[in-house]
């Protein structure tokens, strides 16, 4: 199976040059899934709602999210790109910071980010989804099953560890990274609970009046070992693929005698703190 991530610098509200933008590099090469970045549409730094406004849509009939239902139908291949997406709810409109996963047949998934980062509060409303995990066919391995989660999730282990005892295979991670520990986190993230994981973070600067905000790049995949399968550069747009056998995630023993997720011992975890 070819995975991969898609590094690139999105322009700050400028949608329509987005949509242009990863089209053109998406539709080449071969490959079964690809993971682009956060708010791959948008851009990051917003100032205030009515920007989003602007840039945000919905998943059923969005440009963007429509450019890669269409970029999967034609490459018959899987696509996890985040986005900045609006919806109408019980208190009127308001804003996710989500990511879709794209099947070849034009249906999709929805993961709204759980864990909000910093300013992410002032315009997004927390993600009501869960952490979910969704077969992808894979010709030759038959059912994959992908898991999602947004850049901050990466800080809580609770989120890469609900998607693996769910049964992902391969946890999608789109990113705007700006702090420098998680590509080297994500070593853990993986080894934890033997399972591949792609971030796919961004490059650039945005600036958008008095603030500025620079990302970090690095994109990472990782085997279930904990092994660097790929590590783009700091600055550099990049479209980076590798080969895996992702059934490789299905086996949690890392001895004859030590299963990660038979040897959990939950009564411990969550019982009453001793006094």
């Amino acid at each position: 199976m070819k995975i991969g991530y898609l590094q690139f610098k999105p322009s700050l509200k400028k949608p329509k040059e987005n949509i242009e933008k990863v089209e053109s590099i998406i539709s080449n090469g071969k490959y079964d899934l690809i993971v682009l970045p956060e708010l791959a549409n948008s851009g990051y730094l917003f100032e205030d709602k009515k920007e989003l406004l602007k840039v945000s849509e919905n998943p059923d009939d969005g440009k963007f999210c429509n450019m890669l239902k269409k970029v999967s139908k034609n490459k018959k291949a899987y696509i996890v790109s985040g986005f900045c997406e609006t919806a109408i709810e019980e208190e009127g409109r308001v804003f996710y910071n989500s990511a879709i996963l794209v099947f070849p047949d034009g249906e999709f998934r929805i993961y709204r980010k759980t864990h909000l980062f910093y300013d992410e509060k002032k315009f997004f409303k927390p993600g009501n989804t869960g952490f979910w995990v969704y077969d992808i066919n894979i010709k030759k391995l038959g059912l994959i099953k992908i898991g999602m989660m947004v850049c901050f999730d990466w800080y809580f282990p609770e989120s890469a560890r609900t998607l693996s005892l769910r049964g992902a295979d391969i946890i999608c991670h789109p990113s705007n990274l700006v702090m420098p520990y998680c590509q080297n986190a994500m070593f853990t993230r993986a080894l934890e609970n033997n399972v591949y994981t792609i971030t796919a973070n961004r490059i650039g600067k945005d600036k958008n009046g008095e603030k500025s905000l620079e990302f970090t790049g690095e994109s990472v995949i990782l085997s279930p070992r904990g092994e660097y399968l790929s590590r783009a550069s700091k600055d550099k747009e990049e479209i980076v693929f590798v080969e895996i056998n992702p059934l490789l995630s299905r086996n949690k023993r890392i001895n004859e005698s030590n299963d990660i997720f038979e040897d959990r011992r939950e009564l411990f975890y969550f019982g009453k703190s001793r006094n």
